[in-house]
């Protein structure tokens, strides 16, 4: 099956981001979860960011991307909010990457080069989610989608940011239900 580098959100690596690997380990991929935060979790979004903002974002992002050495460069890249600064970075800088999965945000294509040719990507938000609509990363995500060939661009209804996240107030189990399937189908792709 695939080798999928699951990266945590800003609130670190809790029990629903556990969860949400553990169900694409059920299908029989092979999902590793790095923990950028040293074991660190935070009880609300803003107390997670400011914890990434002291440590430095750039300083979690390259902890994400150091999580790839040693992984097969046939590996897709999956990351939660926050994580998917160092998901987009490996899927458009480490070569031969299988893929990218993007949920609740997405940075300009542009921030780490161009797109590599042949990689697909899936970009999961809500839409009325504040962070995901108004900081710019769903129109990043459209930007994206309408220049890659196998891209594809996903809204469900709502305004929760960390929707999937089994253990937080946000958690929709419908649409995690139906971003699990999604993703599911995606890791299936040749």
């Amino acid at each position: 099956m695939t080798t999928v580098l699951l990266l945590h959100h800003a609130q670190g690596l809790t029990p629903g981001v556990v969860a949400f690997a553990d169900a694409l380990r059920e299908a029989g991929h092979t999902v590793h979860t790095p923990d950028v935060y040293d074991g660190r979790t935070f009880d609300d979004l803003d107390s997670g960011i400011a914890y990434a903002g002291e440590v430095g974002f750039d300083a979690v992002m390259q902890r994400g991307v150091r999580a790839a050495e040693g992984l097969p460069a046939k590996t897709v890249y999956v990351g939660l909010s926050l994580g998917v600064m160092a998901a987009q970075q490996l899927a458009q800088t480490r070569p031969g990457c299988a893929g990218a999965v993007f949920v609740g945000s997405c940075l300009p294509v542009s921030e780490f080069g161009g797109w590599p040719d042949g990689v697909p990507v899936q970009v999961h938000g809500k839409d009325a989610d504040p962070i995901f609509v108004d900081e710019g990363d769903l129109d990043a995500a459209r930007v994206l989608v309408a220049s890659v060939e196998d891209a594809e661009l996903f809204l469900y209804p709502g305004d929760e940011h960390l929707f999937l996240d089994s253990s937080l107030p946000d958690y929709d189990a419908a649409a995690t239900a139906e971003l699990t399937a999604r993703v599911l189908s995606f890791l299936a792709s040749p």
